[in-house]
């Protein structure tokens, strides 16, 4: 859909102004239902003017793309979906921004999020919550639940996310679009507000992978900005060939965490359906670390979000973050603090740095024996918008996700099918820097 748009906009078929006249139309009449949009970029449709008849188009020509409240973009309210930062209009571009803009994509406006990007239900917004335009009753996952929302709503092209231990990924699988959190350090950083800088990558969403290999090609770069961006050339994810006789990893240490066993049998079918399709094999992984990927995320999570708000503290950015933020973001404030006042006895935060090391080697061995790794994305279903999850509950909703980010390994969803009417996604996870692996899997799902 993505390529054959792109097709008619470069064609003149489309003009740029009337797609995105097109998609704003579409925002106020339908983004009530959903509270995808915080904000629309009143510049859109000039900007979409500007570029018209233009001899060198860029690969995102005349494309609407949503961008994560926690994203910065240059005259845009880059609130967090949080009080604290309501009034905080960016004064410039993220770096992924700036690439977007080099290649001639709209960005159409602003999207909610979990407030912070703390969450796993897109519920904890300061601006209400957003709801799943795919399955009505369900939360649409987060905490990138807007840019899920809209790109599955259809009320833009394309979407960034950003993911710290799923936040890309999750919604993406209720929501039945497809998400990529790119290895750590393929994309900058420089413009995210972060969660957990060692963590934290921007990522983009779409409704096909197509779209989603097109916006990572254009982020990934490295950056003079972001120190831990990589200088290496980035291939072209849209062109990349199906893996021939692919090696599909399955790990009962991750599987052992879902509590719907039907999400498992889900998975396993379509990891076998790939292998038949593409003269590959299934192997059974021992990761054994993997299984405590949450309680060596969260010490992590805490001390680094803690750490990253002490310049929220109403001088320079208005409003004292501990006076203005929600309940869940509170939570993080006060663990983050107390685990760094008994950081001397070293029994957290370097503990789970410890873990989280043990949990990259489990991964780098088994990529000697596997191309790919599919896991399921969350424990369970999506609960209702009536359901209250316990905060235990709510966490373990990270168990399959957050190794990725430990790890520093790129991961995707695709949708796998559906369970009782709910979109279930099947999360692929390949090594480092093998995004075009990644892509090549996806794509052949996919299909």
């Amino acid at each position: 859909m993505i390529k054959e748009k792109i097709e008619n906009l470069k064609s003149g078929r489309l003009t740029p102004t009337e797609n995105i006249r097109q998609f704003l139309d579409k925002i106020k009449k339908e983004n009530k239902k959903i509270n995808a949009f915080l904000e629309l970029n009143e510049a859109a449709l000039q900007q979409a003017k500007a570029i018209e008849g233009k001899k060198d188009k860029g690969k995102l020509y005349g494309l609407a793309i949503g961008v994560k409240a926690n994203i910065c973009v240059q005259g845009l309210t880059a609130s967090c979906a949080s009080r604290t930062l309501k009034a905080y209009r960016s004064p410039y571009d993220a770096d992924v921004i700036k690439r977007i803009k080099e290649e001639d994509g709209i960005i159409i406006g602003v999207l909610n999020c979990d407030e912070f990007a703390c969450g796993v239900s897109g519920q904890t917004s300061a601006f209400g919550p957003t709801l799943n335009p795919v399955a009505p009753d369900h939360v649409p996952g987060g905490s990138s639940s807007g840019s899920a929302a809209a790109v599955a709503a259809g009320l833009c092209d394309l979407a960034l996310g950003s993911d710290t231990g799923g936040s890309i990924r999750n919604p993406a699988s209720h929501c039945k679009v497809v998400g990529i959190k790119p290895t750590y350090g393929r994309v900058s950083r420089y413009g995210l507000i972060d969660l957990a800088m060692s963590l934290d990558q921007i990522g983009p969403m779409a409704k096909e992978v197509y779209g989603a290999a097109l916006l990572l090609e254009v982020i990934s770069a490295h950056s003079q900005n972001d120190p831990i961006t990589v200088k290496e050339k980035i291939p072209s994810y849209t062109k990349v060939k199906p893996i021939q006789k692919p090696r599909i990893g399955v790990v009962q240490e991750l599987e052992g965490l879902v509590s719907d066993k039907r999400i498992v049998n889900l998975i396993r079918e379509k990891a076998m359906e790939f292998a038949d399709n593409m003269q590959g094999k299934v192997i059974e992984l021992n990761l054994s670390h993997t299984k405590l990927g949450v309680q060596t995320y969260y010490p992590l999570l805490f001390v680094e979000f803690f750490s990253g708000t002490r310049k929220f503290d109403g001088r320079k950015y208005a409003e004292k973050i501990e006076d203005t933020c929600g309940e869940e973001v509170l939570r993080r404030i006060i663990g983050g603090r107390e685990i760094s006042k008994a950081e001397y006895k070293g029994a957290y935060y370097r503990k789970a740095l410890r873990t989280k090391n043990l949990i990259k080697e489990d991964f780098e061995k088994a990529f000697k024996n596997v191309d790919v790794i599919f896991v399921p994305v969350t424990p369970a279903l999506p609960t209702k918008i009536t359901e209250k999850l316990a905060v235990e509950d709510a966490y373990a909703f990270d168990a399959l996700t957050v190794p990725a980010n430990l790890a520093g390994v790129c991961a995707g969803v695709v949708n796998a099918g559906e369970i009782d009417g709910v979109p279930v996604g099947v999360q692929v996870i390949a090594p480092s820097f093998k995004e075009d692996v990644l892509v090549s899997v996806m794509k052949s799902l996919e299909k």
